[in-house]
C-alpha cells in the first residue's frame, strides 16, 4: 500500500493535543507569526500589539526521496534559463509586448512599456537579482501510476514564506527529536528530514548583489504593500541580512517612495526618511528587492507605476527588474513549453530534458478553445497574474471562455491539470480554527537565487524549499491567501 493512502499514521486525540499544544508554543517562540487579521472597523495599529502563530501542519508531508532531490537539481537549471530570457529583449517583446499579451492585458502593458521608455531613453540597463521560487506538485494520475513532479509555476517576483517555511521545518524536527511523534510511525525520524536554510540561501543571493554594487554601506531597499500581514517573514530575511553581511534594510511602500525616493547625477537611488525629525541623511539603495509590485492592485495610480520606472532607472541592483517580472509571466511559461522554443535557451546537458519533464501540456486560447471547453473538466486556465485566487478550473472554464471578447483569449493560458496522489490525510492547525483533520493535496517549493546582467557571468545557487499543504477539494495554494497551511518534506522511498 502507499505511503500516500494510508498517511498520516493513526494517532490518538491526546497525543494530537500535546503536538499541537508543542507546535503552537514552538511557533509562537521562532517567529513563525503573522499579524492579526484587520477590518474596515480595526484598522491595524501603527506599532505592532500582538501576533498569531502562522498557519502549520503538524506533521511533515511525504515527498519521494528521488523527486526531491530532482527538484533540487532542476533549480539550477530554472535559474539560468530565466536569467538568459530576462536578457533576450526580442523574445520578450514579441511574447508580452505589443501584438502579444501587452494588447489584451493592461497590467502587463503597464510593466512593459516602462521597461520600453526606459529602453528609448538611453538608460543603461540594470544588473538583476533574481530570488525565484519554482512550484510543484506529484502527479499521479492513476493509483498504480509512477509518481512524477510537474511544475505548477515559476516565480520571478515576491516568492514569500522562505522564512516561514524554515521555521516550520525547524518545528517538525523539533517535534520529532523531542517527542518522536509518539512512536506511530518509523518514517518520522530525524534521517528523512532534509535540512533547510531558506533565509541564509536568499539572504546570500542579496548580499551577492550589494557587493556587485561597491558601495559597502549602501543599504537594500524592500518594496512592501501597506499594511502587510506576512511582515515577519520578511522581518527574519532582513535580520538574516544583517546578522551573517551586516547589511541593513530601509523598508517602504510606493505611496512613502513617491514623496522619498529620488535618483543622484551618478544614477544612485537615495532614500529620505519618511520623517525629517528622524534624520535628514538620505540612504543610498544597492539592491531593491519587490516584496510589492507583482499585481495590479499594488499600484494605486500612474505615480507608483512611476514610481517603479524611476527606481528601474537608478543604478541600484533590481529584484527583479522589469525585464525578469515579464519572464515570470504565465504566457512565457507557455511559450517556453513549444516546441524548439526552451532548446533555444538551455541545451539538454544543461538540463532541457529533464526540464521539459517536469511539465503539463500547454496552450494559448488565443491558438483556440474548442479543446478548452471540450476538455474543461481536466484544464486550469490561468490569466497573467500571481498572489493567488485568480485561475479558473473545470466546470467554470466554459462560462468563462463564452463570454471573453475573442481579442482578450490571448491573456489566458490553459494547462493540464496536474493529479496528485489522492486520500493523503493531514492535522491543519490555523488561528481562530483550530485543528482540522482533512485530506490534502502538498505543494513543493524550491527557492534559487541568479544574478547576471548584460556581458556578465551568471552567479546562481538553489536556496531551500518549502511545502504549502491544503485540502484536496481546494483548488488555490496560496497561504497568504488562506487557502493553505505551511508544512516541511518528509522524505519517503
Amino acid at each position: 500500500m502507499s505511503v500516500f493512502t494510508c498517511w498520516p499514521p493513526d494517532i490518538t486525540t491526546e497525543q494530537l493535543d500535546q503536538l499541537t499544544l508543542l507546535a503552537a508554543s514552538f511557533a509562537l517562540s521562532h517567529s513563525c507569526l503573522y499579524l492579526p487579521p484587520v477590518s474596515p472597523d480595526k484598522p491595524p495599529p501603527s506599532i505592532p500589539e500582538s501576533a498569531i502563530h502562522a498557519p502549520f501542519s503538524l506533521l511533515p508531508a511525504p515527498i519521494p526521496r528521488h523527486l526531491f532531490a530532482q527538484s533540487l537539481t532542476l533549480q539550477h537549471a530554472y535559474n539560468t534559463l530565466y536569467a538568459r530570457v530576462a536578457l533576450d529583449t526580442a523574445f520578450l517583446d514579441q511574447v508580452m509586448g505589443p501584438g502579444g499579451v501587452a494588447d489584451v492585458d493592461e497590467f502587463t502593458r503597464e510593466l512593459w512599456s516602462a521597461w520600453k521608455s526606459l529602453r528609448d531613453q538611453g538608460i543603461p540597463p540594470p544588473l538583476h537579482l533574481g530570488l525565484f521560487r519554482s512550484d510543484y506538485l506529484l502527479h499521479q494520475p492513476a493509483p498504480n501510476d509512477p509518481i512524477a513532479l510537474k511544475q505548477v509555476e515559476f516565480n520571478t517576483i515576491s516568492a514569500s514564506f522562505g522564512g516561514l517555511s524554515q521555521k516550520v521545518a525547524e518545528m517538525h524536527r523539533y517535534l520529532v527529536e523531542s517527542t518522536g511523534y509518539f512512536s506511530i510511525s518509523p518514517l518520522l525520524s530525524s534521517e528523512n528530514l532534509p535540512p533547510n536554510d531558506n533565509l541564509n540561501g536568499l539572504a546570500k543571493g542579496l548580499a551577492e548583489a550589494h557587493r556587485a554594487y561597491g558601495v559597502s554601506n549602501a543599504q537594500v531597499l524592500f518594496v512592501m504593500q501597506p499594511n502587510e500581514r506576512n511582515v515577519f517573514d520578511q522581518r527574519l530575511l532582513e535580520y538574516q541580512l544583517f546578522e551573517s553581511f551586516r547589511i541593513c534594510v530601509t523598508r517602504r511602500t510606493f505611496a512613502e517612495l513617491g514623496t522619498t525616493a529620488s535618483i543622484s547625477p551618478s544614477r544612485a537611488l537615495l532614500i529620505t526618511p519618511v520623517s525629517p525629525g528622524l534624520n535628514t541623511t538620505p540612504v543610498e539603495i544597492s539592491v531593491v528587492y519587490y516584496r510589492a509590485g507583482y499585481t495590479p492592485t499594488d499600484y494605486a495610480s500612474s505615480a507608483d507605476y512611476a514610481t517603479r520606472a524611476l527606481l528601474e532607472r537608478s543604478r541600484a541592483v533590481q529584484c527583479p527588474s522589469l525585464a525578469l517580472q515579464l519572464a515570470g509571466g504565465k504566457k512565457v511559461q507557455e511559450v517556453l513549453t513549444r516546441p524548439g522554443i526552451l532548446e533555444r535557451f538551455l541545451s539538454p546537458s544543461e538540463g532541457a530534458t529533464a526540464m521539459r519533464e517536469s511539465w503539463m501540456r500547454m496552450w494559448g486560447l488565443d491558438d483556440g478553445t474548442e479543446e478548452a471547453v471540450k476538455r474543461a473538466e481536466e484544464l486550469v486556465l490561468k490569466p497573467q497574474r500571481e498572489g493567488g485566487g485568480n485561475n479558473i478550473y473545470r466546470d467554470k472554464i466554459p462560462a468563462l471562455i463564452a463570454q471573453l471578447p475573442h481579442r482578450d483569449r490571448a491573456a489566458w493560458v490553459a494547462m493540464e491539470l496536474i493529479r496528485p496522489p489522492r486520500h493523503t490525510g493531514a492535522h491543519l492547525v490555523r488561528y481562530g480554527v483550530g485543528r482540522v483533520s482533512a485530506r490534502v493535496v502538498s505543494e513543493l517549493g524550491v527557492f534559487g537565487w541568479a544574478l547576471f546582467g548584460e556581458g556578465r557571468e551568471l552567479k546562481e545557487e538553489q536556496a531551500g524549499w518549502l511545502v504549502r499543504t491544503k485540502a484536496e477539494d481546494v483548488d488555490e495554494g496560496g497561504v497568504a491567501a488562506g487557502f493553505s497551511v505551511l508544512d516541511s518534506v518528509l522524505l519517503v522511498d
